[in-house]
Protein backbone atom coordinates (compact mmCIF):
# COMPACT_ATOMS: atom_id res chain seq x y z
CA UNK A 1 0.00 0.00 0.00
CA UNK A 2 1.34 3.35 -0.45
CA UNK A 3 -0.13 6.91 0.53
CA UNK A 4 0.62 10.36 -0.48
CA UNK A 5 -0.27 11.90 3.43
CA UNK A 6 -0.81 15.75 3.26
CA UNK A 7 -1.24 17.78 6.60
CA UNK A 8 -4.23 20.27 5.73
CA UNK A 9 -6.18 23.42 6.87
CA UNK A 10 -9.35 22.02 5.38
CA UNK A 11 -10.24 19.58 2.68
CA UNK A 12 -13.06 17.76 1.20
CA UNK A 13 -14.04 15.67 -2.01
CA UNK A 14 -17.25 15.93 -4.31
CA UNK A 15 -18.66 13.48 -6.59
CA UNK A 16 -21.41 15.10 -9.17
CA UNK A 17 -21.00 18.29 -7.21
CA UNK A 18 -22.07 16.85 -3.73
CA UNK A 19 -19.62 16.98 -0.96
CA UNK A 20 -19.29 13.58 -0.09
CA UNK A 21 -16.58 14.19 2.96
CA UNK A 22 -14.67 17.24 4.57
CA UNK A 23 -12.99 17.95 7.38
CA UNK A 24 -11.25 20.84 9.32
CA UNK A 25 -7.32 20.46 10.02
CA UNK A 26 -5.95 17.16 9.86
CA UNK A 27 -4.46 15.14 7.07
CA UNK A 28 -5.73 13.99 3.43
CA UNK A 29 -4.58 10.50 2.48
CA UNK A 30 -4.36 9.31 -1.02
CA UNK A 31 -4.51 5.57 -0.56
CA UNK A 32 -2.96 3.24 -3.50
CA UNK A 33 -3.31 -0.50 -2.75
CA UNK A 34 -1.41 -3.06 -4.92
CA UNK A 35 -1.99 -6.84 -5.85
CA UNK A 36 -0.11 -8.73 -3.16
CA UNK A 37 -1.37 -5.68 -0.52
CA UNK A 38 -2.96 -7.32 2.73
CA UNK A 39 -4.51 -6.55 6.18
CA UNK A 40 -0.89 -5.78 7.94
CA UNK A 41 0.17 -3.65 5.15
CA UNK A 42 -3.56 -1.67 5.97
CA UNK A 43 -2.69 -1.91 9.49
CA UNK A 44 0.85 -1.09 9.59
CA UNK A 45 -0.11 2.37 7.53
CA UNK A 46 -3.26 3.33 9.98
CA UNK A 47 -0.91 3.25 12.55
CA UNK A 48 1.53 5.03 10.82
CA UNK A 49 -0.53 7.75 9.62
CA UNK A 50 -2.33 8.47 12.79
CA UNK A 51 1.23 8.18 15.09
CA UNK A 52 2.86 10.27 12.39
CA UNK A 53 4.43 13.47 14.18
CA UNK A 54 4.08 15.85 11.49
CA UNK A 55 2.12 18.86 13.68
CA UNK A 56 3.79 21.24 15.14
CA UNK A 57 4.62 22.27 18.69
CA UNK A 58 4.88 25.41 21.05
CA UNK A 59 8.44 25.96 19.28
CA UNK A 60 7.66 25.44 15.72
CA UNK A 61 9.00 21.45 15.56
CA UNK A 62 6.95 18.66 14.19
CA UNK A 63 6.78 17.21 17.49
CA UNK A 64 2.94 16.23 17.67
CA UNK A 65 0.81 13.60 16.35
CA UNK A 66 -2.41 13.22 14.38
CA UNK A 67 -3.74 11.42 17.22
CA UNK A 68 -2.31 14.19 19.84
CA UNK A 69 -3.52 16.80 17.36
CA UNK A 70 -6.83 15.61 17.39
CA UNK A 71 -6.62 15.43 13.62
CA UNK A 72 -9.44 14.91 10.96
CA UNK A 73 -9.13 12.56 8.21
CA UNK A 74 -9.99 12.18 4.59
CA UNK A 75 -8.93 9.03 3.01
CA UNK A 76 -9.37 8.72 -1.05
CA UNK A 77 -9.06 5.79 -2.87
CA UNK A 78 -6.81 6.52 -5.74
CA UNK A 79 -5.68 3.39 -7.82
CA UNK A 80 -3.06 5.78 -10.02
CA UNK A 81 -0.49 6.21 -7.26
CA UNK A 82 0.63 2.99 -8.29
CA UNK A 83 0.88 4.20 -12.10
CA UNK A 84 4.33 3.04 -13.62
CA UNK A 85 5.68 5.77 -16.37
CA UNK A 86 9.11 3.79 -17.10
CA UNK A 87 7.83 2.77 -20.46
CA UNK A 88 6.71 5.07 -22.88
CA UNK A 89 3.77 8.24 -22.02
CA UNK A 90 1.23 6.33 -20.82
CA UNK A 91 1.05 5.21 -17.18
CA UNK A 92 0.44 1.41 -16.56
CA UNK A 93 -1.87 1.05 -13.56
CA UNK A 94 -0.71 -3.18 -13.55
CA UNK A 95 0.63 -2.99 -10.53
CA UNK A 96 -2.49 -1.32 -9.18
CA UNK A 97 -4.93 -4.15 -7.33
CA UNK A 98 -8.48 -4.83 -8.98
CA UNK A 99 -11.71 -3.13 -6.87
CA UNK A 100 -12.53 -6.62 -5.94
CA UNK A 101 -9.30 -6.57 -3.73
CA UNK A 102 -9.05 -2.77 -3.40
CA UNK A 103 -11.96 -1.95 -2.04
CA UNK A 104 -12.52 -4.59 0.66
CA UNK A 105 -9.05 -3.11 1.79
CA UNK A 106 -9.45 0.17 1.41
CA UNK A 107 -12.66 -0.14 4.00
CA UNK A 108 -10.69 -2.21 6.22
CA UNK A 109 -8.14 0.49 5.95
CA UNK A 110 -10.71 3.45 6.96
CA UNK A 111 -11.90 1.04 9.85
CA UNK A 112 -8.91 0.98 11.35
CA UNK A 113 -8.07 4.68 11.14
CA UNK A 114 -11.66 4.89 12.64
CA UNK A 115 -10.20 3.02 16.14
CA UNK A 116 -8.43 6.01 16.91
CA UNK A 117 -11.18 7.70 17.48
CA UNK A 118 -10.07 10.46 15.29
CA UNK A 119 -13.08 11.64 12.72
CA UNK A 120 -12.91 9.99 9.34
CA UNK A 121 -14.45 11.10 6.28
CA UNK A 122 -13.89 9.52 2.52
CA UNK A 123 -14.80 9.85 -1.11
CA UNK A 124 -16.37 7.12 -2.79
CA UNK A 125 -14.35 4.17 -3.87
CA UNK A 126 -14.06 3.87 -7.68
CA UNK A 127 -16.19 7.38 -8.40
CA UNK A 128 -14.64 10.27 -10.30
CA UNK A 129 -13.54 12.67 -7.33
CA UNK A 130 -12.67 15.94 -7.13
CA UNK A 131 -10.25 16.52 -4.20
CA UNK A 132 -10.11 19.87 -2.61
CA UNK A 133 -6.91 20.47 -0.60
CA UNK A 134 -5.55 23.15 1.26
CA UNK A 135 -2.01 21.82 2.17
CA UNK A 136 -0.68 23.31 5.37
CA UNK A 137 3.23 24.23 5.65
CA UNK A 138 3.22 22.30 3.02
CA UNK A 139 3.80 19.03 4.69
CA UNK A 140 3.52 15.83 2.04
CA UNK A 141 4.87 12.62 2.92
CA UNK A 142 4.70 9.62 0.71
CA UNK A 143 4.17 5.96 2.78
CA UNK A 144 4.68 2.70 1.62
CA UNK A 145 3.95 -0.83 3.69
CA UNK A 146 6.97 -1.99 1.90
CA UNK A 147 9.13 0.49 3.61
CA UNK A 148 8.04 -1.11 6.93
CA UNK A 149 10.92 -2.84 9.56
CA UNK A 150 11.01 -6.64 8.34
CA UNK A 151 11.15 -7.88 11.69
CA UNK A 152 12.75 -11.38 11.94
Amino acid sequence: MRIVLQRVSEASVAVDGRIVGAIGKGLVLLVGIKTGDAEKDARYLADKCVQLRIFEDEQGKLNISGLEAGAELLAVSQFTLYGNTRKGRRPSFVEAAPPEISSPLFDKFVEMLKESGLKVETGIFGADMLVKIFNEGPVTIILDSENRPVRG
